[in-house]
């Protein structure tokens, strides 16, 4: 990831934090130990998935309910960075409905959770250490 694309990130993922929706989610320890077990390469991957199938379309299969809100990391993941549906991508990221999203704001949408789900194994692994 480039400088640019960090700056980008954090910034958004600085306002997503003041929004009491997206900031009720966090990993738990069922979350952490699933992510330790398979990878984190494999949550990325699953994350790519994801967006591929599920969000990328020009019009998604159950647009706006897509997105479970438990059963997976990056579904909570998701959810707390505002990727979980395009009216959400749309509002947050200003990725328009109705048009297919490139690679480029895929690999966006996929950074932004692997952001934030490194940022919750950190704080809950500094949490763990105290």
């Amino acid at each position: 990831m480039t400088q640019k694309q960090q700056i980008i990130i954090d910034a958004i993922l600085e306002k997503l934090s003041h929004s009491k929706f997206r900031n009720s989610f966090r990993l738990n320890k069922k979350d952490i130990n699933y992510i330790n077990e398979k990878g984190i390469e494999i949550i990325e991957k699953h994350a790519k998935e994801f967006i591929e199938i599920r969000l990328a379309p020009e019009y998604p299969e159950k647009d706006g309910k897509q997105t479970p809100m438990r059963g997976h990391p990056v579904f909570l993941a998701q959810h707390a960075t505002a990727t979980c549906c395009r009216g959400c991508m749309e509002k947050w990221h200003h990725i328009k409905k109705g048009t297919t999203m490139t690679k480029e704001q895929q690999n966006y949408a996929v950074a932004i959770i692997m952001e934030w789900i490194n940022r919750q194994r950190n704080t809950q692994e500094l949490n763990e250490g105290n």
